[in-house]
Formats: structure tokens, sequence, C-alpha cells
């Protein structure tokens, strides 16, 4: 492949791959003939949308590359729907919409993301706190499968009989797999007399090739409003998540620990691109933001006393200038990260992705404190904490703290799993995770996973290396 196509090897987890070929097709019938091609030449097919993953999904080893930025079309709105192709990125879907009324709840960090993207990881983000992840507002997918077949899945018109599907003229027996009762986006989503539409959302590209996807859209709010509470402790921070929780009506609720903070505040005094960010009190340790439709309930009043400061912002243009404050965090961390790897290249970051039962909420952040401290590790702690779902960035100095880190993470996921939570809640498990999926779903029940992939993709053709470390 020329040299020309070397950013088509990598994807945000700065892992680096290889390819004999790269297509982009902008249709169905293109799709159709690239893979064609490749199961001439015996290739695999890697699936490429925006390229914003962190877990090496999109990265290929060999084969061809399929990406798919150029099947970028918008449909027109049909009622409360939308059809796009998977190249179509989150921010131009958004653009598509203002104006009509309407709007699309999934709500990932990245607006860079395409849409293919969000179906391969049931991607979520802020306001899954009450809209929940992408698979709730997807309607109808188009998928090719690797045989050549097309076939149309809508939501409520196919449903597998107990554990047995049809699609088209393909069929087979789903395999009862168990998931975690908690936000969990690792595997095959598997359920008796499920809507086979969810089987594609968040299989990662493993099962088909999705060229169409329509999704659900629901009237815009007529008032939304942003918060951001300030703390002195981290308990004083938890304590108030719960109670939002618990006595209002919230539709996001982010974290920030003391070392996040430290960090913006760093990054505000010493890089000009963050000088507009806020002013941070040094008394402020920890910081939780959240918002809500309609207007804000008369209750939180009350809650918020504990709180050293709030700063609040009304309508969607004050709210993205608060939301910079959120999205200046990955910014800030991979800023850091590009610094160090010009001394030690071969550095990344490590970030977790896990998700734990509401009950453990305060024990798997004292886990996480407790450990790193131990090892002696700079990192930030920041996330979705409305669904108990929080990102641990480790930031090595040295490639010998990052094997530190590396085996601290899989040390917490074994207890992650052990409380009952997820490996992974929203980003995947792609090549750089499969021996997590196996610690939450054990062996027996990753081979029926692998069973299943070898029923719709017997040669191993799409996607190869996510999910599954061996060759099936």
């Amino acid at each position: 492949m020329n040299a020309e196509y070397a950013d088509f090897l990598r994807d945000e987890s700065r892992r680096e791959g290889w390819a004999e070929a790269i297509v982009f097709p902008t249709s169905t019938q293109e799709v159709c003939e690239a893979l064609a091609v490749a199961r001439e030449n015996r290739w695999a097919v890697t699936v490429q949308g925006g390229r914003t993953g962190i877990t090496g999904g999109c990265v290929p080893s060999g084969g061809l590359i399929l990406n798919c930025s150029r099947m970028n079309t918008i449909g027109p709105i049909d009622g409360e729907r939308i059809t796009v192709q998977p190249g179509a990125v989150l921010s131009d879907v958004r653009a598509a919409l203002q104006g009509s009324g309407l709007f699309f709840p999934s709500d990932p960090t990245e607006t860079s993301a395409s849409i293919g993207g969000m179906v391969a990881n049931n991607a979520s983000g802020a306001r899954s706190f009450k809209y929940g992840s992408a698979r709730n507002w997807i309607d109808a997918l188009e998928v090719v499968l690797t045989s050549g077949e097309v076939v149309r899945v809508e939501r409520g018109v196919h449903i597998a009989d107990g554990f047995s599907f049809q699609l088209g003229s393909f069929s087979g027996e789903l395999p009862p797999i168990p998931h975690p009762a908690v936000k969990n986006a690792a595997g095959y989503f598997i359920q008796p007399n499920m809507d086979l539409l969810d089987l594609f959302i968040g299989a990662e590209g493993t099962l088909g090739m999705v060229t169409s996807i329509t999704l659900r859209l629901l009237p815009e709010p007529s008032e939304l409003t942003g918060l951001t509470a300030f703390f002195a402790s981290e308990s004083d921070a938890l304590q108030f998540v719960r109670s939002l929780r618990a006595k209002t009506n919230p539709i996001a609720i982010e974290f920030f620990d003391c070392h996040t903070l430290e960090l913006l505040l760093r990054m505000k005094n010493e890089v000009a691109a963050f000088a507009e960010l806020p002013l941070l009190a040094p008394e402020y340790h920890t910081a939780v933001y959240f918002e809500y439709e309609g207007a804000v309930p008369n209750s939180l009043e009350t809650l918020i006393e504990p709180a050293l400061e709030c700063w609040m912002a009304e309508g969607s243009q004050e709210i993205g200038a608060l939301k910079h404050f959120r999205h200046a965090v990955p910014e800030s961390i991979n800023l850091l990260i590009a610094e160090r790897k010009k001394v030690i290249p071969e550095l990344t970051k490590l970030g977790t992705d896990m998700s734990v039962p509401d009950e453990q909420l305060e024990n798997v952040m004292r886990m996480y404190h407790a450990g790193l401290a131990d090892a002696g590790l700079e990192y930030v702690i920041f996330g979705h904490i409305g669904n108990n779902h929080l990102h641990v960035n480790i930031l090595p100095r040295s490639m010998e703290e990052y094997e530190l880190g590396k085996a601290l993470y899989f040390n917490w996921a074994r207890q992650v799993v052990d409380w009952g939570g997820s490996v992974s809640a929203e980003h995947g498990i792609g090549k750089l995770k499969t021996e997590f999926l196996e610690l939450m779903l054990g062996r027996e029940n990753l081979r029926k996973m692998e069973d299943l992939k070898h029923l719709f993709d017997p040669s191993n053709l799409l996607n190869p290396g996510n999910l599954f470390e061996r060759k099936i």
C-alpha cells in the first residue's frame, strides 16, 4: 500500500498496522464488490470509519482496508427518523438536524466519530445517564454479510425465536451468554427472543458490514441547563452524585477528580491553546458537571449547599462553552503524552473503561486511588459517574511505569468482574482488550461467542483480531 495512506494504518489507540490495499467505497454495491475481491484473494477486511476509537479496532493486520469515510450521505428527515451512511460523522448529522426541532440523543465526547463506528461500539457518552447507549436510537441497519448477501434488519420486525434466528437466507442458533447488569459494551448482545438488530450493534464489525443506518430522533428540549459544582473533597462530591441521582432527574452527570483539575490548571498556565479555560480556585478539589432538560429542580438548592461554588450555563451556546472544560481533559492528556513520546516513542497512556454496580462506586474509587498511590503513578480520573463509569488515565513517564500500570489495570479488571461490573462500558474491546473480555466472560462463554462469529463469517474475513485473540 502506498505511503500516502499511512494514516489509515492507525487509530487513536496509537497502535499501527499494515495492509496490502485500501478501498473507499461510496455505496452498498461497491462494498459487496470489495468483499468479493477480499474473498477471492483470501484477504482479511478491516472496516474503518472516523478512526477515533482507542482500542485498535480499525487498525489492520494485513489484507484490505475498507474505509467508509466516503460513504457519508445523510438522507432527509422522515418523520422522527433519518437514514445515514456509516461514514457520516456525528457533527454533520447534528448540523443536518439543526432547525428541525429534532435531535439525536446519543452523545459521545468525540463529535468527529462516524455513525458506523458508533454502531460498531454501541457508543454512549455523557447523556447516556438518561438516554442510554446508541443502541436505543437505532431503528434499522442494512448489513452486507461476508457471503455477499445484503439484509435489512428493522427493529421490531426481525425477532429471534428463543435463541433461533433467521435473517434473509441465513439462520442459526444464538448462544446464551450472560451480561453484567451495568453499562456494558463488551462482546455480543444476546438475549432470548431478542431483536436481531441488536446483534450487530456493539459487534465491532465482526458479523457483517453495516452500509446504512436509520436513526430515531427526539423533539429538542425547550430548555437546557448545565451546571458545574466544585467541592472541597471527593467524598463530598460522591455524596452529591448520589443525592442528584436519587432526588433529581439530570440527563448527564460527569466527574473530575483533583488530579484532573490540577492538569487543567497547569495546561491553562502553560499552553496557549488552553488559555481560555476558566480559572480554577486552588481550594477546588473535585468537580461534578450535570445537565437538566427543563427548569432546574427546586430541590437542587438544598442539595448544592456542600459545594464551594457552582457555575451555571443556559442554552446550547453557553453549555457548549462549559463543555469545553470537559473536552479539554482528554486533549490535555494527549498533549502531555505526545511530549513524552518525543523522548520515549513507544510510550502511550493507559485508559480504563470499566463500570461497576451502584453499591461499589466508593469501593472502586478507593481501589483506584490506593493502587495508583502505592505504585507512585501519575494519573487523572474523570468520566460518566452517573453510570458508575469512570475513566482512569494513567500517565506513565517511562516504559517501566507503563508496564506497572498495565499490570495494575488488569488486577482492577479482575476485581471489577468479581463485583459484577464490565471491563468495557463504552469503548469496546477491539484488539487491545481481548484478554479483558475473556476475564469477564470466561473461556467457555468466549468460545460460544467465537462459534457465533464463525457461523456468520466462516473464513474469519471481517475484522479478525477484534474481540477474539485466536484465529477461528
